[in-house]
């Protein structure tokens, strides 16, 4: 998802290779005056050898000499295969996209930062190549520097009004990997008046073929201040379509991964998407950054333990995935644990040792009132009743040890209490239990399920068995949440949430207890929550997730859609999100939003083929979105008129470039030109009005460059009660 803004404070003057204008006029410290942008290209050249040059370095590694055992080498091979992957060059993406050239000399300290990444030995230079990764020559100094590194902030955050000690940021021009123009802003100088950035207008509009593109020539100053906050704490950023905030978030993980290396190794790092197409979409980004080892996830995929076949009505699902369930399965867990009716007698020698029950049943209440984990608990309860044991043995004047508790611990009759007592619990039979048993049901949800809501979580036809259960998305987070009672899940360093809007309460605590020891970063748009489910307030969101703490940020500012589309899908706010503040688009497209009335209903499939016909001339991408209901349909006619098209995760190409695209799909895409099929079918499609205006919001804001909405039926009241 694009995120391209133009800062008004700049003066750029763009150059093509085969012109000529007043940046000519700069004296370049890398190559003559009269020919910078020859310079330019000698330097990338240099660059591209250079970083040849560390990929031979590490693929010339012999490590025979250097590892103890197998068990060594292995890892060693493993991590120099990593690297040589690091430092490929990918010949159509640009090595370096700026360049920063600083008042004064800029030295190695400043660009210190990186935990366990050596920094760059930038030593007493006032010009800096900003790229995606560094290079350095065989001296070891700096030929392009990480867009990371704390010396690169400038060339996001510097401004006419507060220039960071930078006397010129060149942004550079690519054409299929070659560099053909340059931008010059001279922040310095007063006298130099303020202009758009063409190149940046340029880089907005280039056609979208094939997956996302990182961001990382463009970010912006209110974008970059999210890119970089700390790794302690979690950030929240409400952002409309087209502000970039999948792209923020993305590039955040690949800032803290190079801020925080060495931690996050340890820990880990997630990103979590809707869906697969829209994980797919994204999957390059972090790589062409350089991070190679970022896992990407689905909510249901993170959490199925069990093989999930089946769905759940609207009603179900959202009662299902109410917090109150969390509540209901923490009584039902413990509800295991039962008073003992007996002592415990334990033989050793020729003594015997007795724990009565009155004893036991204290050291159980302990336990319970600690509120432990129910498996850790259990595991401290035979340690606990061997504790006893050993008292009474040096009361007898005995001198036991460690040695002779574990024994104990591990005896026959503690390990028979302690069956009886704290049996073990399976958390997918436990569930089953609980949506299958009435009474079991009734037992732990008294106080917070009504009986009508009891009624409609219980199945209507109990599954003998946990393999014969259909398992519905919902009942797969019951399940995980039951075993995160049992055994506390493990915890990542960091976590993405995308479209974290449509979550339950349920799968935000799926979430959060990914996070539980580290932070996250959360992106969405509380007006394209299109779940029955979907969070009212990210407030609310974060109280779930276990990050109340967090600071939520907000991006108005729209790069992607342009504003005569943004502005037709904003009529829908009111009605969808009453008091969101709408994006507000920096790009001006006259012409790019259509709206046709197809009067013949039998004629609208062959006025969307046309429409599509239409849109294929133009170069770029082109999605077909319509009600899930309309795609067989549409499917049919594409396939009649000849007109190859893809599913979405499908990659476009040159050669196929229309995908079909079900509305509930669209979220997190992005096309260059969007046909719409009939709006009205996209509402009618969801549960309720709301929602499926919400699902309308987002199928309009797909667009990068041109809309074309045809209908047949009437449009939605929303879109026509409000003019642009």
């Amino acid at each position: 998802m694009p995120a391209y803004d133009s800062d008004p404070t700049t003066t750029p003057d763009a150059l093509p290779a085969d012109s000529a204008g007043p940046a000519a006029d700069l004296a370049d410290p890398t190559g003559p005056a009269a020919d910078p942008l020859a310079s330019e290209r000698a330097h990338l050249s240099a660059s591209r050898s250079a970083l040849r040059a560390m990929r031979e370095d590490v693929q010339a590694l012999d490590i025979r000499d250097v590892t103890a055992n197998w068990v060594n080498a292995a890892v060693l091979e493993a991590q120099i295969e990593e690297r040589i992957k690091a430092l490929a060059d990918l010949s159509h993406t640009p090595l370096f996209f700026g360049r920063l050239d600083y008042l004064h000399p800029v030295g190695a300290a400043e660009a210190e930062g990186a935990e366990g990444d050596r920094p760059p030995p930038e030593a007493a230079n006032s010009t800096l190549y900003i790229g995606r990764r560094h290079v350095h020559d065989a001296d070891g100094d700096p030929m392009v520097i990480d867009w990371r590194a704390p010396v690169s902030q400038p060339f996001y955050r510097a401004s006419k009004k507060d220039p960071h000690d930078v006397a010129l940021r060149r942004r550079f021009g690519y054409t299929g990997g070659d560099l053909t123009a340059y931008e010059d802003e001279r922040l310095s100088d007063p006298t130099e008046a303020a202009r758009s950035s063409k190149l940046l207008q340029a880089e907005i509009e280039r056609p979208r073929v094939g997956p996302m593109r990182d961001i990382v020539a463009t970010i912006q100053p209110e974008q970059d201040e999210i890119v970089r906050s700390g790794l302690g704490g979690t950030v929240c950023v409400q952002g409309g379509p087209g502000t970039g905030k999948t792209a923020v978030g993305l590039h955040r993980v690949a800032y803290l991964l190079y801020a925080h290396r060495e931690r996050l190794a340890r820990t880990g790092t997630l990103v979590i998407g809707p869906n697969a197409s829209f994980l797919h979409y994204i999957e390059q980004v972090l790589p062409a950054l350089g991070e190679l080892d970022v896992r990407q996830s689905t909510v249901d995929a993170l959490v199925a333990s069990v093989d999930v076949r089946g769905t759940d009505p609207a009603p179900a699902a959202v009662l299902k995935g109410d917090a109150r369930m969390a509540e209901a399965l923490r009584r039902a867990v413990r509800s295991h644990v039962t008073a003992p009716t007996e002592g415990v007698v334990v033989v050793r020698g020729s003594r015997r040792w007795r724990v009565p029950a009155y004893e036991i049943e204290e050291i159980v209440q302990q336990l319970l009132d600690r509120d432990m984990r129910y498996g850790a608990a259990r595991e401290a309860l035979p340690q606990r009743i061997a504790h006893a044991v050993l008292v009474q043995m040096e009361r007898a004047g005995e001198a036991p040890d460690d040695r002779v508790q574990d024994a104990v611990a591990r005896g026959t009759a503690v390990k028979a209490a302690v069956k009886a007592i704290w049996p073990p619990v399976d958390p997918a039979k436990l569930v089953l239990r609980l949506l299958s048993d009435a009474e079991f049901l009734a037992e732990h949800a008294e106080g917070l399920l009504t009986p009508d809501e009891q009624r409609t979580v219980l199945w209507t036809k109990p599954a003998r068995s946990v393999k014969s259960v259909k398992w519905s998305p919902a009942d797969a987070v019951l399940i995980d949440e039951t075993a995160d009672l049992i055994a506390r899940t493990h915890s990542l360093g960091h976590v993405v949430l995308d479209e974290a809007q449509d979550l339950s309460p349920m799968q935000y605590r799926a979430v959060g207890r990914r996070c539980s020891t580290g932070s996250a970063t959360v992106l969405g748009d509380l007006a394209q929550g299109t779940t029955p489910w979907a969070t009212a307030s990210w407030a609310e969101a974060l109280r779930h997730l276990g990050k109340s703490d967090a600071v939520v940020e907000e991006l108005t500012a729209g790069f992607r859609v342009p504003r005569e589309v943004i502005a037709y899908a904003s009529r829908l706010l009111p009605e969808i999100s009453p008091g969101l503040t709408a994006v507000e688009s920096v790009r001006e497209s006259p012409g790019s939003l259509e709206v046709r009335e197809v009067r013949d209903a039998a004629a609208l499939d062959a006025a969307v083929v046309a429409a599509c016909t239409e849109s294929l001339v133009h170069e770029g991408s082109i999605g077909l979105i319509a009600a899930d209901t309309r795609i067989p349909a549409l499917r049919e006619a594409l396939t009649a008129a000849g007109m190859p098209w893809l599913s979405p995760g499908e990659e476009t190409t040159a050669a196929s470039r229309l995908t079909l695209v079900p509305a509930s799909l669209a979220k997190g895409l992005e096309y260059d030109y969007v046909v719409l099929d009939d709006p009205a079918s996209v509402v009618a499609a969801e549960p309720d009005e709301r929602t499926g205006l919400r699902r309308l919001y987002v199928a309009l804001t797909r667009a990068v460059s041109g809309l074309t909405v045809l209908h047949t039926t009437p449009l939605p009241t929303a879109l026509l009660a409000r003019t642009t």
